[in-house]
């Protein structure tokens, strides 16, 4: 009924919207030292206050949540819906290309920037949308919160704070992803092992291994320093491995090493792993520097020690081809969100001992006595100990529900395309919330570069998302109970 005058109010704000785009996305808001008032630094609640004056502006009744969250009421009836953003971005790089990443520029059609797409785009189009609404007298039977959080990329403390004062909406959507709608979120289990090792370095021997730093990101370097091993034996089983798995090994002499166990006249070497990295949502599309060591060491004729008979063990339990637990013994597959993906991220290893980290995501049906309890006996007959920690469950809106109908239709309006609801191994913003789901604004077609250099947002895209948001809007709070 509305859909023209939306329509037509949107398209009259489009340079507006992106000039206050523009003015957010030369707020620094990476996350800073915490300060009085200021609980994610100086950038994050500059941003904070931005947005606030922004929606104050249009007319939106705002409240600051000791500027962890700012919030934008339509009105003061009964809240039928909260829209989930935030205002906090990922660190930069020097290598953009286009602009500087505090310093938006437009180009063919697309505004460049650090936050154009993750999330002040979002943001923004969001906070029209609610504008449109409030400017165009729609009638509305339940209200609608903007909520804008700061600290989404590093933890979502923020939430935790707001929602320690206030409850969740009937229904909740997040522009901080993908369209048509991301309903169901697969469960996230980072969990450490470790063990310790009797006995010391055996000739020929590892004498030590790291790879990786992120718990959510396939490592793409590993690096291993190895004693007592002929050159050419090393390097003709690295090329062999090399070849079958498709990473590289290059082989350095290591002329610092000096201990004990190794003598003067000792070959040394350093063998450094170049993979394919990728996030640990998505395993299969990257190469795990990780465990092709992993699996290069465990073809090595070294001695049988403590230490080594750990990492061979590692290799059998998280083999390079397997990416979904199948080692472990905990592969599961469900229908709707799909297969358990493992992500070996992380590893330190001495004679000494060793420790790593994991990072599995779990498909519905994933609980701890079939998925975590089984990886800790698994784990456990090699003396390899696995740490307490909690299992995040997988999150599901159901995709025949009123709420998720809608923003389908919404959507289906203004894009011609007919929306399935989507899965995601990834979290997302309302991954806690009951009734909680991602719903834009990237489009599929189109890579945003988000946490990338040279982020961007498609203008077209970002002028129709809030013609969608506010189409959805008025729909929820006035169909829903």
């Amino acid at each position: 009924m509305y859909k023209e005058k939306i329509d037509a109010f949107i398209d009259s704000k489009r340079e507006e919207m992106l000039r206050d785009l523009e003015m957010l996305v030369r707020i620094d808001s990476r996350r800073g030292e915490a300060r009085e008032g200021k609980p994610f630094g100086e950038g994050p609640a500059k941003a904070v206050a931005a947005a606030e004056e922004l929606m104050g502006k249009y007319g939106l009744i705002t409240t600051n949540y000791d500027n962890y969250v700012v919030t934008g009421d339509l009105s003061d009836e009964e809240k039928g819906l909260d829209i989930l953003a935030h205002l906090d971005v990922v660190p930069v790089t020097e290598d953009w290309t286009v602009t500087q990443p505090f310093e938006p520029k437009i180009v063919d059609g697309r505004i460049y920037g650090r936050g154009t797409a993750d999330d002040k785009g979002p943001a923004i189009a969001a906070m029209y949308a609610i504008r449109a609404v409030k400017e165009l007298g729609i009638p509305m039977k339940k209200s609608v919160r903007l909520i804008l959080g700061s600290d989404e990329e590093c933890g979502s403390g923020d939430l935790e704070h707001y929602y320690g004062i206030e409850k969740e909406a009937p229904y909740t959507f997040t522009p901080d992803a993908d369209f048509p709608v991301i309903n169901i979120e697969k469960g996230r289990l980072e969990a450490e092992f470790h063990a310790e090792f009797e006995g010391g370095l055996q000739i020929p021997g590892i004498v030590s291994f790291t790879s990786g730093d992120k718990a959510n990101v396939v490592p793409q370097k590993a690096r291993f320093v190895v004693a007592g091993l002929e050159e050419s034996v090393l390097s003709d089983t690295a090329e062999q491995i090399g070849e079958e798995l498709g990473v590289s090994f290059s082989i350095f002499a290591e002329s610092e090493i000096s201990t004990e166990e190794i003598s003067a006249d000792t070959p040394v070497f350093a063998v450094e792993v170049r993979g394919q990295a990728a996030h640990a949502s998505t395993p299969q599309e990257g190469k795990n520097a990780l465990t092709a060591a992993l699996r290069l060491i465990s073809a090595l004729p070294l001695a049988v020690d403590e230490g080594q008979q750990a990492l061979d063990a590692l290799n059998e339990l998280f083999p390079y081809e397997d990416t979904c637990g199948k080692a472990l013994g905990v592969y599961r597959e469900e229908e709707h969100s799909g297969a358990l993906t493992m992500c070996f991220s992380i590893f330190s290893y001495t004679p000494c001992g060793m420790s790593g980290t994991f990072d599995a995501r779990l498909p519905i049906g994933c609980t701890a006595e079939n998925t975590k309890q089984p990886i800790m006996e698994k784990l456990a007959q090699y003396d390899i100990t696995l740490s307490d920690t909690p299992m995040v469950h997988p999150h599901c809106v159901p995709g025949d529900s009123d709420f998720v109908k809608i923003l389908l239709d919404s959507y289906e309006r203004y894009t011609g395309i007919k929306g399935e609801p989507l899965s995601t191994g990834g979290g997302t913003y309302v991954h806690n919330l009951e009734r909680g789901v991602a719903f834009g604004c990237m489009t599929p077609d189109v890579d945003n570069h988000m946490h990338g250099d040279d982020e961007f947002m498609v203008i077209d895209t970002l002028v129709m998302s809030a013609k969608i948001f506010a189409d959805a809007i008025v729909r929820i709070c006035n169909e829903l109970g």
